[in-house]
């Protein structure tokens, strides 16, 4: 890890969404320095699925030598931001960093979104970023080596990266939209970068879009954490840049990346933004066993039949399915299959012991599954992730997105079964 300088000590930093994941990574980084942490995030309550509050993120900052302040802050609200930034300026004397890292996701395209999650996306990732560096911003001009770091990509154009979650890519485009243009209006007074992964990173939003198992394709936040704390030890000259978090700390002398993998020398999973396009990324995951080694098939297992693969893969899935996995998955299926095995199947996964069949379900499907049999073979083969057939365009999903994602927990059944 990036060993700590001093160079944070006695600093204030507002972070939003710090109670957990990279926002509190970041917050425990510059505590070891002795700064003053403003832990600005909704999660006042344990929340039954997601870990920390801004209460138990408190007490790990001040653990770590850190004063902590937390302040619940739903960055969309402009009186709870201006309570927090005063609460702050009271307590520590001013801010000299904000970190905007709080943001939402939805990885749907156009039709499936709904509008409520479009206001959302907009309204943290971008009015939120926009909003908080604006209220904070008075108080930075005032510090002596101001920083604005904004969570968030560079800004690349190709359309690939638009097609299957436009809502998403504009949301999260804004937020690199305010570092473009804050850093060339306060260059000289204020450092505004931009941070991105080069890896996916192990968050509770990822264990939420990669399904189970995805941690192992994972880097710990700790990367990003020790990429922000060189970024903001820099002086505010350092300003409009889009950095990566692992070329950035190959500048800064970093060698060793196995210490950040979740699961080391595990093939890892390329972040959304970058260079590659989602086909490539498939493609890599593919080709470095990254997703989960299901066996096809075999011919003691399930008896070909005149349907071809896709009813054979049915047939399979209707040995394995039972009580149990419907009580844990709840869902109905449709999938609408083009390609050499045209067709329309259905999954019950919500009802008695679940069942199969060919055709509409009986009752209105919870997700619409479409894509070409051939990556129908290939997804519950295990050849590819219903999440990185997603992201490459090659399912498109319509309902319930979580869903989808419960469905590997059906591929990984398949597997213990020696399929």
């Amino acid at each position: 890890m990036l060993q700590n300088t001093g160079k944070l000590a006695g600093c204030t930093l507002f972070i939003t969404g710090a109670s957990r994941g990279i926002g509190k990574a970041i917050a425990l980084k510059a505590a070891r320095d002795g700064a003053n942490i403003v832990i600005a995030a909704k999660t006042a309550e344990p929340h039954p699925k997601l870990p920390g509050t801004i209460y138990t993120a408190a007490q790990e900052v001040e653990a770590a030598g850190g004063k902590a302040l937390p302040c619940v802050v739903d960055i969309r609200d402009e009186q709870q931001i201006g309570d927090a930034v005063q609460k702050a300026v009271d307590a520590f004397g001013g801010i000299d960093i904000l970190v905007n890292n709080a943001s939402a996701i939805s990885l749907t395209g156009t039709l499936e979104t709904q509008m409520k999650k479009v206001d959302l996306m907009l309204g943290i990732n971008l009015r939120g970023t926009y909003l908080t560096s604006k209220l904070v911003i008075p108080h930075l001009l005032k510090s002596r080596n101001p920083h604005i770091l904004n969570l968030s990509p560079p800004l690349n154009l190709n359309p690939v990266w638009f097609k299957n979650h436009t809502a998403y890519t504009m949301a999260k485009y804004g937020m690199s939209m305010c570092v473009l243009g804050m850093a060339e209006e306060f260059r000289g007074q204020i450092a505004v970068n931009a941070l991105w992964p080069r890896t996916a990173i192990q968050t509770a939003a990822m264990d939420m879009l990669g399904g189970e198992g995805v941690s192992k394709q994972c880097r710990k936040a700790d990367i990003i954490a020790d990429a922000a704390y060189a970024i903001l030890s820099r002086p505010k000259d350092y300003t409009g840049h889009f950095l990566v978090d692992e070329e950035f700390l190959r500048e800064q002398g970093v060698k060793d990346f196995d210490q950040y993998a979740v699961q080391p020398g595990h093939p890892l999973l390329p972040d959304f933004f970058l260079d590659e396009t989602p086909e490539s990324l498939v493609e890599k995951m593919e080709q470095h066993g990254a997703t989960p080694a299901f066996k096809p098939p075999s011919s003691s297992s399930a008896t070909p039949t005149s349907g071809g693969p896709v009813e054979t893969t049915f047939d399979v899935i209707k040995g394995v399915i039972n009580e149990d996995v419907v009580k844990s998955i709840q869902g109905i299926y449709q999938f609408d299959l083009s390609g050499e095995h045209t067709g329309v199947w259905f999954l019950d996964l919500k009802t008695g012991s679940g069942s199969v069949g060919q055709g509409e379900p009986p009752a209105k499907a919870d997700v619409v599954m479409k894509m070409d049999s051939s990556d129908f073979s290939k997804m519950f083969s295990g050849k590819l992730k219903p999440t990185m057939a997603f992201m490459s365009g090659k399912l498109k999903i319509k309902g319930d997105m979580t869903l989808a994602i419960k469905l590997e927990k059906l591929m990984n059944r398949m597997n213990k079964a020696k399929l």
